[in-house]
């Protein structure tokens, strides 16, 4: 595709999501921006879910581990489902109880405030390094693709890509949202049933053969059962997929924040429930594109590999210009429908919990407020994106960069399964140090586990840092109220 191609393209997409703003907007008021007023419907929050929980990045990057590590990566999304079923059965339940804006709010009223607050902390660092780190590949993409041609600096192609994030956000927030991640969960399904139904017309079947395709690959084992001490074992991957999806779905404001937004209990239980069929159906469907694109990689001379197999094939052209076009608006929709709604629950986040803005101010003041702070976020937004590009020039640090974002949601975990699974108090104000003890001391035994146990943690890391502070929460708990 030529530069003014893609960018014509862009412009027009960015163009619909602003019309969808302004339609959703014109209220603005607090209680729409953090909870669209608790209206949504359900299959609306359902639908865009998948778009938010399949970032840029697992669009690229899925397809890309099939010829490595064949479908093992399906055992872990088998472990969603009991995750969600946890969620749902669960945390939504207390959340709707306690009629929550923000899901840390239950930390201060199990443990105290020190607790709430490193919650809340935890997952701001977990979203301002993840959020930036999505949009910093799409910002690449887009300067390498259309800026660099144009002579346009980088710093203004990722202040250019949070402004049009912030001008379909800013007035009302997650409502606007629950409609956007629709669309975009649209475009990036279509972009994968079109790159599918093309590649496999050029392999020489039609779709209604597919499965007979898949079974006869050797790239599409599943289970994996022969070597314990493998990242790859089932056991491993299904446990962590589970605890993987209780953390970065359930305990997590971004996702929590739109199942918060149906209209009651019964209602966002029904939204995990069909949410979770989709996503398996998806995920599945991704892992069958990565059989597909190899095997046109192998026939074809293809070289590139993992991360760039997929952008390689689709933008050459040789599948045709309908691939290209709807493989760049499946990017963009997959990163911008996770990165929206984390400004906006960031914005939620940093002024309920941290500025306690619902306790402090009238209701005109707190508007004020949170206009203020989703720009300061945005802001924030550039500047981690313009370190990612100047200061951290190794792809591979970036990598274990986002990799680390991961270790904060253990003491969540661990916090969250203290509190729902123990009557026991704990000293409030020592509990930040257990958050951020158990983290590092996680990172060093997974950095020496080979050497110790001849034990690789991979994905199972999650679950060894929740228990740690689990355990750390013990020897801080009170014997007295």
């Amino acid at each position: 595709m030529q530069p003014y191609q893609v960018l014509i393209l862009v412009a027009a997409y960015f163009a619909v999501l602003i019309l969808i703003s302004y339609f959703t907007g014109r209220g603005g008021s607090n209680a729409e921006f953090f909870k669209a007023n608790q209206q949504a419907p359900w299959y609306l929050v359902a639908f865009g879910m998948i778009g938010a929980s399949l970032s840029g990045i697992t669009f690229i990057s899925i397809p890309g581990t099939v010829e490595a590590d064949s479908f093992s990566y399906f055992q872990v999304v088998l472990g969603y489902t009991l995750g969600y079923a946890v969620i749902g059965q669960v945390l939504l339940p207390l959340y709707y109880k306690m009629n929550l804006t923000s899901i840390y709010t239950y930390l201060d009223t199990r443990f105290g405030n020190s607790s709430y607050k490193t919650g809340a902390s935890f997952f701001l660092l977990s979203r301002v390094v993840g959020a930036s780190f999505r949009l910093f590949l799409v910002a690449n993409v887009l300067q390498l693709v259309v800026f660099d041609s144009m002579g346009v600096p980088y710093y203004v192609t990722v202040s250019i890509t949070i402004l049009l994030i912030w001008l379909y956000t800013f007035k009302s927030g997650i409502k606007t949202i629950v409609w956007t991640d629709t669309l975009q969960t649209f475009f990036m399904l279509l972009a994968l049933g079109i790159t599918i139904y093309f590649i496999s017309e050029d392999l020489g079947f039609s779709l209604s053969n597919l499965m007979g395709y898949l079974s006869e690959s050797e790239h599409s084992q599943i289970f994996f059962f022969e070597d314990w001490k493998s990242k790859d074992h089932f056991v491993k991957q299904f446990l962590s997929g589970a605890f993987i999806a209780i953390v970065m779905t359930g305990l997590d404001q971004d996702m929590m924040q739109k199942n918060l937004t149906c209209r009651s209990l019964k209602d966002a239980q029904k939204n995990m429930f069909w949410f979770t069929i989709v996503l398996v159906f998806v995920n599945f469907l991704f892992l069958a594109l990565g059989v597909l694109l190899t095997d046109y990689a192998d026939l074809n001379g293809v070289t590139e590999q993992k991360d760039d197999l997929f952008p390689a094939i689709a933008t050459s052209g040789d599948l045709g210009f309908a691939v290209a076009v709807f493989f760049i608006l499946g990017l963009i929709a997959a990163a911008y429908s996770s990165a929206d709604s984390a400004l906006t629950s960031l914005t939620t986040s940093f002024s309920i919990d941290i500025l306690d803005i619902e306790k402090k101010y009238d209701e005109k003041k707190q508007v004020r407020i949170r206009k203020q702070i989703h720009v300061a976020i945005s802001v924030l937004l550039v500047l981690v994106m313009l370190a990612f590009k100047y200061a951290i020039a190794d792809k591979s640090v970036i990598n274990k960069l986002f990799q680390f974002a991961g270790y904060t949601y253990g003491p969540l975990l661990g916090l969250y399964a203290f509190g729902l699974f123990t009557n026991w108090k704990v000293r409030d104000k020592l509990v930040p140090v257990i958050a951020i003890a158990a983290p590092v001391l996680s990172y060093i035994i997974s950095l020496n586990s080979l050497v110790w146990f001849g034990f690789e943690f991979g994905f199972f890391i999650l679950i060894l840092n929740g228990f740690l502070t689990f355990l750390g929460l013990i020897l801080l708990r009170r014997k007295h109220d």
